[in-house]
């Protein structure tokens, strides 16, 4: 899958190894670079459900357009598709089967 990123600073968490490990320490960049590359290395949005360790889900309320994959404890990767037009299933919801291109929006705990 093709990875675009929302603007430079989170490009630069996500392929600088040295930046990220500042940021984040160890484990947690281990586990974005981790799913990364599970991210890069399927052909759409639906294999992820294959890997049930990346805990690929959709989100709700004011973050609904956008999924997440788990990190470590309650942080995730955050991201949305970026097929133009958002790829659809009849009854509206996201067919992610045809999700081939994402954006990288964030890393972080958004639980309150």
């Amino acid at each position: 899958m093709e990875i675009l990123y929302q603007g430079s600073r989170i490009e630069k968490i996500c392929t600088d190894q040295a930046y990220r490990f500042k940021k984040h320490g160890e484990a947690r960049s281990r586990a974005i670079e981790s799913r990364l590359g599970e991210l890069e290395d399927v052909d759409n949005l639906e294999q992820m459900r294959l890997l049930p360790q990346a805990g690929c889900h959709e989100l709700k309320g004011n973050r609904k357009g956008t999924l997440a994959v788990d990190l470590d404890g309650a942080w995730r990767l955050v991201f949305e598709p970026a097929n133009d037009p958002v790829p659809r299933k009849p009854d509206g919801g996201l067919d992610r089967t045809q999700v081939t291109v994402i954006r990288i929006l964030e890393v972080g705990d958004y639980h309150d």
